[in-house]
C-alpha cells in the first residue's frame, strides 16, 4: 500500500540550527514514538530500530536509514528509511524530502513530503489508519522539535523516545473525531452554518 503524506511546521530557530538536528539521526530519533538508531552503518546509514503496537501485539521492525542527499546551500535533505518485521513478513518502506526556509519571525518554516509503502499487519488496516498514525507521530515529532530548538529550549530534553504508538488507540480516537465531524456537518447545514467554515474549524481540530 503507497501512501504520499505531505506537512510543514515551523520552529523558533534559525535554519542552520534545524538543519544540524534534522540531519542527525540521533537528535530525530529521539523525538519519534518507539523509534531507536542501534548502530553506524556507514558516514550515511544508520541502522535502527521503529516499535508499533496494534493492541495487546507490538510489531518490531527492523532496518537501515540513509541520507540519498544533503544539500545544504538549498537546505534540503532527502532520506530514504525501510525496515521488515522481525516475527512476520512485513515491512515499511518511506522517502522523505525536508526543505528549509528562513521565516519573517527569525525561525524556520519546515516542508515535509515522504513516499510510505507498508505490508504486514499494518496494512491490513488500511490507508486511513495509516494517515492516522502518520498524523500522530508528526505531531509528537513536532512538539519535540519545538522543545529542543529556539529560545528556551532544552537540550536535554526527549533524550529517549517516547512509548511506541498504539495503532488501535489511534485509530479509534482517529473515528470518534470523524463520527464527530459527520455529525456537526450535518447540523450546519440544518442551522445555515457556512459549510466552508466549518471545514476549516474540523481541520484545525484534527492537527490539535
Amino acid at each position: 500500500m503507497a501512501i504520499e503524506i505531505r506537512k510543514s511546521f515551523s520552529v523558533g530557530a534559525p535554519p542552520a540550527e534545524v538543519w544540524a538536528f534534522l540531519t542527525d539521526p540521533h537528535a530525530v530519533a529521539p523525538c519519534l514514538p518507539g523509534a531507536s538508531i542501534t548502530d553506524r552503518i556507514d558516514d550515511v546509514t544508520h541502522g535502527g530500530l521503529m516499535k508499533i503496537k496494534v493492541g495487546p501485539v507490538t510489531a518490531n521492525y527492523k532496518g537501515k536509514i540513509r541520507f540519498d542527499r544533503l544539500d545544504r546551500d538549498a537546505l534540503v535533505a532527502e532520506i530514504v528509511a525501510s525496515g521488515q518485521e522481525t516475527k512476520g513478513k512485513g515491512g515499511a518502506e518511506m522517502r522523505m524530502t525536508s526543505a528549509l526556509a528562513a521565516n519573517a519571525a527569525g525561525g524556520t518554516d519546515v516542508d515535509v513530503t515522504a513516499a510510505v509503502n507498508v505490508s504486514g499487519i499494518l496494512a491490513q488496516f488500511g490507508r486511513g489508519m495509516i494517515e492516522d498514525i502518520s498524523d500522530h507521530m508528526f505531531g509528537q515529532f513536532v512538539d519535540c522539535a519545538a522543545a529542543r530548538l529556539g529560545p528556551g529550549a532544552d537540550a536535554g530534553a526527549y533524550t529517549e523516545a517516547p512509548e511506541e504508538i498504539n495503532a488501535l488507540k489511534v485509530g479509534a480516537a482517529a473515528g470518534k473525531r470523524a463520527i464527530g465531524r459527520a455529525v456537526r456537518k450535518i447540523t450546519r447545514r440544518g442551522d445555515g452554518t457556512d459549510e466552508a467554515e466549518a471545514d476549516r474549524e474540523d481541520s484545525k481540530e484534527g492537527t490539535e
